[in-house]
C-alpha cells in the first residue's frame, strides 16, 4: 500500500529545496545548514500540529492468473484455457478524517478493445461521510452488501480457482450499482447497510437471467429503481449475515409479462482452530407470467465448503454447490450441481497459489469434469 500525506510531501519537499540551496552557498558549515533544515522542518509539524487537515492517497489492488483443464461431455465443450482473469486497482482518498472516496478499475482477459476477449470496468467510485461512531453516507458507484465474496473477493481470502457458480449465477458476483444509502456497524459487532440504488434489467434474451442483467451503471437505465437492506453480525470466530433486496420493475418497463422481483440470501462463515465452514442460501423470486413461462419466476442456489489449515501456510477444502436459474414449477432441465475440493498454498498471506478438481453435472446432461489452476495476489 502507497500511504502519501500532505504533510509528509511538504517535509520531502522543503527537505529538496534546502538541500539544493547547501550545493549553491559553500561558505556555511555543514552543521549550520543541517540545524537550519531542522528548524524548517519543525516549523512545518508545528503548522500541522496546531489544525492543518491532512490528506491520504491510498493504492491497492489485486489479480489473478487461471489455467482450466475441463473435459466436456454429452456436448459440452471441452476448454484448455490460460487467463489472466482479473488485473484490479483501488485508488482512495480521505479528504480529511470523516470523508473518504474509494475507487475500484478492472481489466478483465487482460486485453481490452474491439473484437477482444477483455474489457475495462469502473467497479466503485462512491463517496463515504462518518455521520456518527456507527453510521456513514455512501453516495456514488459501489459493490452491494450481498453474500459473500460480492463484496471481499480478492484471490487470497476465498477458496478455489474460480468463484463458486452460487455467487456467481444467483447474486449475481461482482455485481455493483449506483446508488446512496446508510451503513455502519458499532462496538458489539452489529453491522448494516441500507441502500437506495439502480436495479437490473434481466429481460435479455426472454431468460431473465439475474447475471446478464446487470447494467453496470453504464448509461443504465432507471424507469425502476431498487432497494437493498443487509444485516449482519461478528464476533468469536462466527460471521452471519443476509440481505434482502426489491426491484419493482425487473426488466426497467421492457416486458409487459415481467414484474417485481425480491432476492433473500443468508450466509454463515465460522472459524474454529485450523477449521472453517462457509455456507449460504440465496433465492430470487420474480413475477409475471413471462419468466414463469420459461421457470424463471423462482432462481435459487446454495453451497457448504469446510475447510482445514493443515499447516501456517497451506488450507485444504472441499465445497457442494447447486444453482438453477430456471427452477420455477415447469419441467426445465436447467440445475447445475458441482463438487470442487482443492489446496490453497500461501507463501504469504497476500499471495496464493491454488490447484482444485471440479465435477459438475448439470440437469441438461452437459457436463464438465476437469482441474484448475491459479495464482493470485492482493496489495
Amino acid at each position: 500500500m502507497f500511504r502519501q500525506t500532505t504533510t509528509q510531501a511538504a517535509l520531502l519537499a522543503t527537505a529538496a529545496l534546502i538541500a539544493a540551496g547547501t550545493l549553491a552557498a559553500h561558505a556555511e558549515s555543514v552543521e549550520e545548514r543541517f540545524d537550519r533544515i531542522d528548524e524548517e522542518l519543525e516549523k512545518i509539524r508545528t503548522a500541522t500540529e496546531d489544525g492543518a487537515e491532512s490528506h491520504a492517497l491510498s493504492l491497492h489492488g489485486y489479480g489473478e492468473l487461471h489455467y482450466n483443464n475441463l473435459d466436456g461431455r454429452g456436448g459440452a465443450s471441452d476448454k484448455r484455457e490460460l487467463d489472466f482473469h482479473r488485473f484490479v486497482l483501488y485508488l482512495g482518498y480521505d479528504y480529511s478524517e470523516r470523508i473518504r472516496f474509494v475507487s475500484e478499475l478492472e481489466l478483465e482477459h487482460a486485453l481490452s478493445g474491439d473484437g477482444k476477449p477483455g474489457e475495462v470496468e469502473l467497479e466503485q467510485a462512491f463517496i463515504d461521510i462518518d455521520l456518527c461512531d456507527a453510521s456513514a453516507l455512501r453516495a456514488g458507484l459501489f459493490l452491494l452488501p450481498v453474500g459473500l465474496l460480492n463484496q471481499v473477493h480478492e484471490p487470497p481470502r476465498f477458496n478455489g480457482v474460480e468463484r463458486n457458480g452460487v455467487e456467481k449465477n444467483i447474486i449475481p458476483t461482482t455485481w455493483w450499482e449506483g446508488g446512496v444509502g446508510l451503513h455502519g456497524e458499532n462496538d458489539s459487532g452489529w453491522n448494516y447497510a441500507l441502500y437506495v440504488h439502480s436495479g437490473l434489467e434481466t429481460s435479455t434474451g426472454g431468460t431473465y437471467s439475474v447475471r446478464s442483467g446487470r447494467q453496470k451503471v453504464a448509461k443504465a437505465s432507471a424507469q425502476s429503481v431498487a432497494a437493498t437492506a443487509a444485516i449482519g453480525w461478528q464476533g468469536r470466530g462466527l460471521a452471519l449475515g443476509g440481505a434482502l433486496q426489491y426491484q419493482d420493475d425487473i426488466t426497467q418497463g421492457t416486458d409487459d409479462t415481467a414484474g417485481s422481483a425480491w432476492l433473500g440470501e443468508v450466509h454463515l462463515d465460522a472459524s474454529r482452530g485450523p477449521v472453517r465452514l462457509r455456507a449460504l442460501y440465496a433465492e430470487w423470486a420474480l413475477d409475471g407470467d413471462g419468466p414463469e413461462s420459461v421457470d424463471a419466476d423462482r432462481q435459487s442456489g446454495w453451497y457448504v465448503e469446510p475447510a482445514y489449515r493443515v499447516c501456517d501456510d497451506v488450507t485444504v477444502f472441499a465445497r457442494y454447490s447447486e444453482w438453477d436459474n430456471q427452477a420455477g414449477s415447469g419441467a426445465t432441465a436447467s440445475g447445475k450441481e458441482q463438487l470442487t475440493v482443492g489446496v490453497n498454498w500461501y507463501p504469504h498471506e497476500q499471495v496464493v497459489f491454488k490447484a482444485d478438481a471440479q465435477w459438475q453435472n448439470n440437469a441438461n446432461g452437459k457436463d464438465q469434469d476437469g482441474f484448475n489452476l491459479g495464482v493470485g495476489y492482493d496489495f
